[in-house]
Formats: C-alpha cells, sequence, structure tokens
C-alpha cells in the first residue's frame, strides 16, 4: 500500500512540474505612455530675457541639479510630471505632452501640492541623442523655459541639461 501511495505522490507531483510555469510567454512587459520623454535629468538653471539671451548663469549658484520627468498614474501619453525634487524652486506639476514631436507645456497653473504659487512652462522639448556625454558619447537632452508667479524678481528661466548616465561625468 505504501508502495500505491508513494507512486501516487510522485505522479501528481510529477505532473505539477509541467503545468505549473510556463516558461515560454507571449506577453511583452511593455513601457509607459511617454517612457523616451521620462527620466531623470542633470540640469542648470540660467536665468533669459524674452528672446532666450541668456541675463544670469546660474543666478542662485546651484550648479548642476537634478529633475526627474515621469509618467502619471493615469498613464496618460499627453501628460506627465515635471519634478524639480525640492532642488530648486520645489515645484511637481503635470505637463501637457505632445509626445510625437517630443514637446511638452503647461499653461498657468499650480506648481506644487501646497498651491504656494503658479508657474507657466514654454518651449520644452526632449532631443534624442542631441547631447553628449563627456566621454563623447550621445545622450538626450531636455530643454524648458518656466516663469514662477511668485518670483520676487520677475525673471524667465531655462533650464536644459542631459539625461542622467549613471557614469561619474
Amino acid at each position: 500500500m505504501k508502495k500505491y501511495i508513494s507512486l501516487a505522490f510522485m505522479t501528481i507531483a510529477f505532473s505539477f512540474g509541467f503545468v505549473s510555469c510556463d516558461v515560454e510567454t507571449n506577453e511583452e512587459p511593455g513601457g509607459t505612455n511617454v517612457e523616451k520623454m521620462a527620466g531623470r535629468w542633470d540640469v542648470v538653471v540660467n536665468a533669459v530675457d524674452e528672446n532666450g539671451n541668456v541675463l544670469y548663469e546660474d543666478p542662485y549658484h546651484m550648479g548642476t541639479i537634478t529633475i526627474m520627468t515621469y509618467n502619471t498614474s493615469d498613464n496618460d501619453g499627453d501628460k506627465m510630471w515635471l519634478d524639480d525634487r525640492g532642488e530648486f524652486w520645489s515645484f511637481k506639476m503635470k505637463v501637457d505632452v505632445n509626445y510625437l514631436a517630443r514637446t511638452f507645456s503647461a499653461d498657468e497653473r499650480n506648481y506644487n501640492a501646497k498651491g504656494s504659487g503658479t508657474a507657466i512652462v514654454t518651449d520644452g522639448k526632449v532631443l534624442e541623442g542631441a547631447a553628449k556625454n563627456l566621454h563623447g558619447m550621445p545622450n538626450d537632452s531636455i530643454v524648458f523655459d518656466i516663469v514662477f508667479n511668485d518670483d520676487d524678481n520677475g525673471l524667465k528661466y531655462r533650464i536644459s541639461g542631459q539625461r542622467y548616465t549613471g557614469f561619474y561625468e
């Protein structure tokens, strides 16, 4: 009897090996709807005039800062988050996206959840392969202008830089 129970148990265990996992799958993990525009960016902030001419390079002496762009929870292809992680003006706001053109902008809207003020984002672009890192390899770049209604200096800022590579630059 022990022999039959062992044989039945082995048969069941052996059959689970065939049905428990399917190594082959046709599912692709996919990505987000703004994946080529999303990322971590090393950028600099300059003050510019209405024509885009630089008035002040790095007016607050911050050097290179990091900003993030990422998809919304709805994974909309026409919106993404623009977030300076508290390194410049503490903005974290949704911007409108034209994914095919790799452009973004935002009409006047709150730039953080506290309602500290509003900001306008214009001329936002992600340019694939347009930058070169210190090693000479092509890298994506980002550029946009932003104006804050609570800026006592009334400046327009151009934020520009390239995608974070993970290598020491």
